[in-house]
């Protein structure tokens, strides 16, 4: 069931419902229950988009984990990135020797996670993943896919369940295709 919000004119189309969402959540968190068993993981969320997903992930992961936050940005204006990746905070836990997954809530380009996922690497991790709710493949300009995803989206501007435009459209409780009239020059 979709709650209404203010801003829902904005919405061409609901992509995955709440319910779409967390069986998807659900079914991620037994896959990775099921691989770091008795491994206590460090689950590292992206702020700010991942965490409407990586509060839900974990509350679904049955075993112990531990959790950590980073903030990166290699977006400009909101709509696309320019290349340059940013550290805005930092995580606070060493990663030697630990098993990490990095949570974020899309891979489109690429380019932020290869980024990060390079300098993770130089802190000598006992192994290092990325998980993430959407893939969108055909935007990737770089070698890298997500170890576990939930779902493969189309190339449109998709909001909601914490993907935003213009810091807007964070708390939608389902995933919806942006109008393009919202943020094209064109309006």
């Amino acid at each position: 069931m979709l709650r209404k919000m203010g801003f829902e004119n904005d919405i061409k189309e609901v992509l995955l419902s709440e319910e779409d969402i967390r069986a998807k959540v659900r079914e991620i968190a037994q896959r990775i229950t099921s691989d770091y068993k008795g491994k206590n993981p460090l689950m590292i969320c992206i702020l700010r988009g991942a965490v409407p997903f990586f509060v839900d992930l974990c509350k679904c992961v049955e075993d112990y984990l531990e959790m950590d936050f980073m903030q990166v940005s290699s977006y400009e204006d909101g709509m696309k990135s320019n290349g340059i990746v940013r550290i805005k905070k930092d995580i606070d836990k060493s990663i030697e020797g630990r098993h990490v997954i990095i949570v974020d809530d899309i891979m489109d380009s690429g380019n932020t996670l290869n980024h990060l996922t390079k300098l993770l690497k130089t802190r000598n991790p006992a192994s290092l993943k990325i998980v993430c709710l959407l893939d969108k493949p055909k935007r990737r300009t770089c070698d890298i896919t997500p170890d576990y995803y939930g779902f493969i989206v189309p190339d449109e501007f998709v909001v909601g369940y914490g993907l935003d435009y213009a810091d807007a459209y964070r708390n939608l409780p389902y995933i919806g295709i942006l109008k393009p009239e919202v943020y094209s020059d064109e309006k």
